[in-house]
């Protein structure tokens, strides 16, 4: 069939479907509503399901197109069609209720609304209906009855949407800060660190300071995404996890990371920072021999250099390193680090210049480029320039640095002569 003739014999259904018909095809009906729930259609949906209740009085249908009205904000079409079938002792007559009185509440007709719970409850005592009358106390704020009927449902359901609403209620309102908190971590305990839990106790934890609080949350919460094969949600909470171990014990992060294999580029980088080169070099070592990135034999060139006690005896291997590894990157760093062996070393200041300049095009305020410029200036004996760079970096950053110390008298006492 040609796409024109099907669209056409779409459109004639379309069209007849909401006459009355003697022959009412319940399955076409059917089909075509469920095709315009797959494509997000909800009140197309919801038109067939009013036509399929009203030839069928099939109940079925009639919650379809409740829950479909409840979807697309037709509430005063819910309380129109719901309060002819009120006095129906029907399977569905719970439901019914429910969106009912959840339709009266976005009408703000919270006395009806509180009318409708109260007889759900009376006659359905379910963990969800507690709930219900629950919200209705709460748009109503009375907060104490509020928290009450839905600490009711939660320790019927254990739902931890159910304790968030409880926790907010508790925590924001009666202002019971110790029990709120009292909740969640009982609950984490007892029943795991789902998201919505785990999220609200960490925001908690982060108002009142508690960095072992929020590091503990953050580790159930990792393991549980984790487990889960959510990696998504794990990448994104131990990059959390990790800044506040950081912030806390940079030792812990480590003992942490070594334990669990985590984030060994993290690792390394930690490393540096404690001072445990040593330790830095062996793990880049076998990251490079693992996956041959190009950057990990940059950064064993400059752990190798920094942890050799004769520098001298390694200079060559090193620059040579460097010289295969700015074959592929074009990396700024790098250059200024090999630029700076050369003109240091004088094993060639011409050329440690050039890669000098190739890392300033990049990164032209870099005071510790700068200073690599002013020392090949002075190594070419062009002491004028040399001083010239050499004050940008003493007038930016001081003498603090022995090195940057170092250079600057030299400079200085080569600009007199």
């Amino acid at each position: 069939m040609s796409s024109y003739k099907r669209y056409l014999v779409i459109f004639i259904f379309i069209t007849s479907l909401f006459a009355k018909e003697a022959n009412f095809n319940e399955d076409l009906y059917i089909l075509y509503a469920l095709e315009y729930e797959k494509q997000d259609k909800t009140n197309e949906a919801r038109l067939l399901y009013e036509k399929l209740f009203e030839n069928t009085e099939n109940y079925e249908y009639f919650t379809k197109y409740l829950r479909a009205s409840l979807a697309t904000g037709n509430f005063k079409d819910i309380i129109k069609k719901v309060q002819k079938h009120l006095d129906k002792d029907i399977p569905e007559k719970e439901l019914i209720l429910r969106i009912y009185c959840v339709s009266l509440l976005n009408l703000n007709d919270t006395n009806k609304a509180l009318d409708v719970a109260q007889k759900l409850l009376a006659k359905y005592k379910t963990a969800l209906n507690f709930e219900v009358l629950a919200n209705v106390y709460f748009v109503k704020k009375d907060y104490e009855k509020a928290a009450s009927y839905f600490e009711t449902s939660y320790s019927m359901s254990n739902n931890s949407n159910t304790l968030f609403n409880l926790v907010n209620i508790l925590y924001a309102y009666l202002n019971k800060k110790p029990e709120a908190l009292a909740y969640l971590e009982t609950h984490v305990r007892l029943y795991g660190c789902d998201s919505i839990v785990c999220s609200k106790l960490v925001s908690i934890y982060q108002e009142q300071n508690n960095i072992d609080g929020i590091i503990s949350v953050l580790k159930r919460s990792y393991f549980t995404y984790k487990d889960g094969r959510n990696d998504d949600m794990a990448n994104k909470t131990y990059k959390l996890l990790i800044t506040y171990m950081e912030k806390k014990d940079i030792n812990e992060a480590i003992a942490f990371l070594e334990k669990n294999r985590i984030d060994e580029v993290k690792l390394v980088n930690l490393y540096k920072r404690i001072n445990q080169p040593l330790k830095a070099l062996k793990l880049v070592r076998k990251l490079y021999k693992e996956d041959g990135n190009i950057d990990f034999l940059a950064q064993i060139a400059i752990l190798e250099f920094e942890t050799a006690v004769d520098k001298k005896k390694v200079l060559d291997n090193v620059i040579k390193k460097f010289n295969d590894v700015l074959t592929v990157l074009d990396n700024h760093v790098y250059q200024n680090y090999l630029g700076y062996l050369l003109i240091d070393y004088d094993v060639d200041v011409k050329k440690g210049l050039e890669y000098v300049e190739s890392a300033l095009e990049k990164a032209p305020n870099n005071i510790a480029y700068i200073d690599s410029k002013a020392w090949a200036y002075y190594k070419l004996g062009n002491c004028k320039e040399a001083y010239k760079f050499m004050k940008k970096v003493v007038d930016e950053v001081g003498l603090s640095e022995s090195e940057i110390k170092l250079h600057w008298n030299k400079i200085k006492e080569c600009n007199k002569k």
